[in-house]
Formats: C-alpha cells, sequence, structure tokens
C-alpha cells in the first residue's frame, strides 16, 4: 500500500507497481502523517471499501513510512487478491 497523507480527500487511487513489479493500491488521506492520525485514516479507508470493521484492519509495517503493509483480520488471500483486483491499474 502506498499512502498519500494530507493529500485533499480520503479516497483509493487504484493500484501501481513498485519498481520490482509488486502490485499494491495507492491511496490518499486528508489526515496529516502525525501521531498516527494518516495510519488511521487509511485502516478505516480500507474497512469501508473491503467492507469490514475498522477493528479488522491494521498498519502492520512502514508506520512512519509512505509504503505500507495491511492486515485485514479475518480476510483470506483470496479476498484481499481479488480486493485489490477490483481497482483499475494506474501508473
Amino acid at each position: 500500500m502506498r499512502l498519500t497523507p494530507s493529500g485533499g480527500a480520503d479516497r483509493i487511487d487504484g493500484r501501481a507497481r513498485d519498481a520490482g513489479g509488486d502490485v499494491m493500491l495507492r491511496a490518499r488521506v486528508r489526515a496529516a502523517p502525525e501521531d498516527g492520525k494518516a495510519n488511521a485514516a487509511l485502516e478505516k479507508l480500507i474497512a469501508k471499501a473491503f467492507g469490514t470493521a475498522k477493528t479488522n484492519v491494521s498498519v502492520v509495517r512502514g508506520g512512519a513510512a509512505r509504503l505500507k503493509t495491511l492486515e485485514i483480520a479475518g480476510a483470506s488471500d483470496a479476498e484481499v487478491a481479488a480486493f485489490i483486483a477490483s481497482f483499475e491499474e494506474k501508473s
């Protein structure tokens, strides 16, 4: 997941690929990157889009970085892959 804090809106911008070719989602949130506010906003955004409680989504890696790894409790790998695939790829 690539996050843009203070991005002017809370939205998922689509899929992208990193330099190694791995697929990730790109998102932006209005919250500033201070005191975990941007991470909390991202967790809420992903939970709403995935259709789960916000307590089921957590940033597990990259708390202070733009690139983050999220965990969605109770979601299978296939469900997460289908969720990511549902977004348009953008460069």
